[in-house]
């Protein structure tokens, strides 16, 4: 027992600046409902309102803000289970970040098997409160990664002129992989990237939709000869991924493009989510989001550009398709600020058409990296916002 204490007051000495508010909030949250419960009052606890009307964008910040919109909860019989649920979470954060462990999702939810009558019933219970936990630590700068849990999707796919300085878990040494020579692999985002440092002398990063095109640019070496990373998003891009590119970006001072089909589900939902965040994860967006990110394409009117129509290149748009655009267009506040956006929407909408990234392959199958992506990089100005 005695070499455990001094393993994990070895680990504390080693704890950054958010580990240890970690501790400390977890600490003053659990003291404040004891307090409350030892007067004999109920404890409340408080959450942001998570949702697009609890937002505010403006352009000078770059991402979605969260309201002022609180929801309370009191302790009641009927609500002492959840509570217990919630401490008990709460303190298996803090053990982790004591311990420089983590645990996915799923692992949460078979831990609590040895918490008695506050074991969850099922996964869906254990991501609800983890959600709550993290709403509610969001008010005081930290994120679900800080109290150590992960999502058990990996982050994206990395190539090109990038060197990332990692760690070794065990010793704390740092240890740097060459994305350039990754052979027919690639380096994969990990669940943590906070501890990352970055090396390069790229002009930009590509963030790219789908996996077929990024394979494509990553096997013919585009980031070669037009000095740049590439990174694979796989349609909505993971925290993981979302973190990474806002801190490669911020670091090295690096421009980013989105390369994402042309649907109003590529547009409003991966992108946007990129750019800005989304209402659902308003009380994360500062940490998740890249303002800086800018549209590259594929665009409605790249379709008219090169013609895709009449290659046969396109497909009519769906209900679901039609239905998130004027959704977009009615209460979106990224897309009513960026009249540019609005009116490439509409167009979309009159055309009543999308294209994917792959259309270009009617021309043939490197068109992309020989014609399309090489016009469009000469222009970065004329890039959606």
């Amino acid at each position: 027992m005695a070499a455990r204490r001094k393993a994990t007051t070895v680990k504390k000495k080693g704890m950054n600046r958010l580990d240890k508010l970690t501790i400390q909030k977890i600490e003053e949250q659990a003291k404040e409902i004891h307090a409350t419960i030892q007067k004999g009052k109920k404890p409340e606890i408080v959450f942001p309102v998570r949702s697009l009307k609890n937002v505010k964008y403006d352009k000078k910040v770059g991402y979605f803000e969260l309201g002022r919109s609180r929801k309370r909860r009191d302790l009641t019989v009927n609500s002492v289970k959840q509570f217990a649920q919630m401490l008990r979470m709460m303190a298996s954060s803090m053990d982790m970040v004591r311990t420089d462990d983590t645990a996915t999702k799923r692992e949460a939810y078979y831990n609590s098997k040895n918490w008695a009558e506050a074991k969850f019933n099922d996964q869906s219970e254990s991501d609800t409160v983890m959600d709550d936990i993290e709403a509610m630590f969001s008010l005081h700068g930290l994120s679900r990664e800080q109290l150590r849990y992960k999502p058990a999707e990996h982050g994206g796919s990395v190539s090109g002129n990038l060197i990332v300085v990692d760690r070794d878990f065990e010793t704390g040494a740092p240890e740097e992989i060459d994305c350039t020579r990754m052979g027919s692999s690639a380096w994969r985002i990990p669940a943590r990237v906070e501890h990352l440092d970055f090396r390069t002398d790229a002009k930009f990063v590509l963030a790219i939709e789908t996996n077929g095109t990024y394979e494509r640019l990553a096997s013919h070496k585009f980031w070669r000869t037009h000095n740049c990373i590439l990174v694979e998003m796989g349609g909505v891009p993971t925290r993981s991924c979302r973190r990474f590119l806002r801190l490669l970006s911020e670091k090295k001072k690096l421009p980013v493009y989105a390369f994402v089909d042309c649907d109003p589900y590529g547009i409003a939902n991966i992108y946007r989510s990129l750019k800005v965040g989304s209402g659902n994860a308003a009380h994360i967006n500062k940490f998740f989001c890249v303002p800086n990110a800018r549209f590259l394409g594929v665009t409605p009117q790249d379709i008219v550009d090169y013609g895709l129509r009449e290659k046969d290149a396109v497909h009519p748009l769906k209900e679901v398709d039609i239905k998130r655009a004027k959704d977009a267009l009615k209460n979106d506040p990224f897309f009513q600020k960026n009249k540019a956006w609005a009116k490439a929407i509409q167009q979309q909408l009159k055309m009543g058409v999308r294209a994917e990234q792959q259309a270009f392959a009617a021309f043939d199958l490197n068109f992309v990296i020989r014609e399309y992506l090489p016009a469009k990089l000469k222009a970065p100005s004329k890039f959606l916002p």
